[in-house]
């Protein structure tokens, strides 16, 4: 058993599952207490608005584990991210960015994808969808409002979904507004941590968010 158990052939000890099944005997007799003791307070009602409260809590926590409902909060799974075209994951990096609080543009191309966001603090943010640092020979830089009133965004963002190369690293760092987020950032940041703390300590470091 204990070859098994190592293999991660065999299931949980009892040990293991304890703290949850007790977990869940306390909800289910506080719950059952509580309505008890509604019933002889005020009568039937009681139980049965308890029971009406707790089946739409239920109804509405599978409806926000969905597929669907989860992306649209900007959370994603490693292998959502995998199945997107880079369209589509500019779509879900702009759903990131919106959850992380940042008003976000999205000119949608049908390779060269673009996002412009903002945040709270007026900071602007440029991101793009490449496999390298630089731009692209061919990549048109369309203008984003920011820049038709003259200013530069404070951040440029490259994502990319793979692992950057060490003349991409380079070549941000030499630039000093330029951050790369390769594929393990961007896992991390689907899966709920915010731009912020993949960036830390701060724009001004060129290497690669993971």
């Amino acid at each position: 058993m204990r070859r098994l158990r190592a293999q991660g052939l065999y299931g949980p000890r009892f040990r293991d599952v304890l703290p949850g099944f007790a977990g869940a005997a306390v909800v289910v007799c506080a719950t059952a207490a509580g309505l008890a003791a509604g019933y002889r307070a005020v009568g039937i009602a009681a139980p049965v608005t308890g029971v009406a409260l707790l089946a739409f809590a239920v109804a509405v926590e599978i409806r926000r584990r969905r597929p669907d409902a989860r992306r649209r909060r900007g959370r994603y799974t490693a292998d959502e991210l995998r199945e997107l075209d880079v369209q589509g994951l500019a779509v879900a990096v702009a759903r990131m960015l919106l959850r992380d609080g940042w008003r976000v543009r999205l000119l949608p191309a049908p390779d060269r994808p673009r996002l412009y966001a903002r945040d709270a603090d007026g900071r602007r943010l440029d991101v793009a969808f490449r496999p390298v640092a630089e731009p692209l020979p061919d990549e048109d830089r369309p203008r984003s409002p920011t820049r038709r009133s003259g200013a530069e965004p404070d951040l440029c963002l490259v994502v990319h979904r793979g692992t950057f190369r060490t003349r991409d690293v380079r070549w941000a760092q030499r630039q000093g507004r330029t951050r790369l987020l390769d594929g393990p950032a961007l896992e991390r940041w689907a899966q709920g941590a915010s731009l912020h703390e993949l960036l830390a300590p701060g724009p001004r470091d060129g290497t690669p968010a993971n």
